[in-house]
């Protein structure tokens, strides 16, 4: 099915752009409270004030000759009202707004002249005349310019937002994919030794190793998921490299069945990876791996810790540790992750916000 390309309306063949004039697009409340937030430009306000001051400035022998004092007042009270109502339409530029200030501002004109007219001072607003239609056509045309600008400064901002969002997802599927490859590699290989030599563990590493695939591949998908997910992940995990080290690894989770959470995938088996790497495989003795969950408060720490020779001088963050940090603090700005001496061995702490 053929769709034909949407032709641009013709400003000047829009009635609608004459009577009722304004952009089409209308903001939600989520829209505006994300990428609405830019505040006012005060120097709009300097600027107004400092050309009225000098308009008055300039003219103030005339108005002190004709008497008309009100005038300097006047001035600069509608000055007031006038970036009043801009500021008004910068915090919500919507089409109904503009209106309103358009057809109000039309009425309150409108009103003032039926009162000059009584008043007998016809002639001199007859005389003032073009200036006054010059002011009005400003006020007018400011208004309406500033509702059009204030509606694409939104619109590129959710445009930068979404962009930035697509980035982040792209970011955490990438980070993702670099939880150690060669953990995969060298679990294949040992099954399929273990399969080649009748090795009876080969069914139940089989076993954990289907299921710690379950379990991971919708890593690839998600930016959170709960928290009792990411604990079966390590657990299944942790079978399998027990079973691959034997009796050089032992680990134990502590984590309250009522305790509910939501954090990026992977995170936690990315602490519990390092540990075995750096605190359980380099021991011919192996160690011991302990993972504890509590909440404190308003957040839920967790703690990995390992009994191996502890951090190395001089050490900087890999790979894993470096994206988990960026995927934390992109899922949670408040939450920190640390990694200290535990005497014996390493602690990695973290500590992130809780609904």
């Amino acid at each position: 099915m053929s769709t034909r390309p949407t032709k641009p309306r013709n400003f000047l063949l829009d009635w609608q752009q004459w009577c009722y004039p304004g952009s089409r697009r209308v903001f939600t409340a989520d829209e505006m409270a994300r990428a609405g937030g830019q505040p006012w430009p005060t120097g709009i306000d300097q600027y107004v004030y400092v050309n009225l001051v000098l308009l008055l400035a300039i003219n103030s022998s005339e108005i002190m000759q004709s008497r008309q004092t009100w005038i300097w007042p006047a001035v600069l009270v509608t000055g007031w009202a006038v970036l009043g109502v801009a500021q008004w339409l910068w915090q919500g530029p919507t089409r109904k707004r503009l209106n309103i200030a358009l057809y109000g501002f039309f009425a309150v004109v409108f009103t003032l002249s039926l009162a000059v007219g009584r008043l007998g001072w016809r002639e001199r607003v007859i005389d003032l005349l073009p200036l006054l239609l010059a002011v009005m056509t400003s006020i007018v045309s400011a208004w309406w310019v500033l509702t059009l600008y204030r509606v694409d400064q939104i619109e590129a901002r959710l445009r930068e937002l979404a962009e930035q969002d697509a980035a982040l997802r792209l970011q955490t599927r990438l980070a993702a994919a670099q939880i150690q490859p060669h953990f995969l590699f060298n679990t294949l290989a040992s099954l399929q030794h273990w399969v080649d030599t009748g090795d009876v563990r080969a069914a139940p590493l089989l076993r954990d190793f289907t299921a710690y695939l379950r379990a991971t591949l919708p890593m690839f998908e998600r930016e959170l998921q709960p928290l009792a997910d990411e604990i079966e992940m390590v657990r299944r995990y942790l079978a399998i490299m027990q079973a691959r080290l034997g009796a050089r690894l032992a680990f134990t989770i502590d984590m309250p069945a009522d305790l509910d959470a939501q954090l990026p995938p992977g995170l936690v088996l990315t602490l519990v990876e390092n540990a075995i790497a750096h605190g359980i495989e380099p021991q011919l003795r192996g160690g011991h791996v302990d993972i504890t969950a509590r909440r404190d408060g308003e957040h839920l720490v967790l703690t990995v810790r390992d009994d191996g020779p502890g951090l190395a001088p001089g050490r900087t963050d890999g790979v894993g540790l470096s994206n988990t940090r960026r995927r934390l603090l992109s899922a949670f700005p408040g939450a920190t992750l640390t990694l200290a001496d535990a005497t014996p061995g390493c602690i990695a702490t973290l500590t992130l916000p809780t609904p």
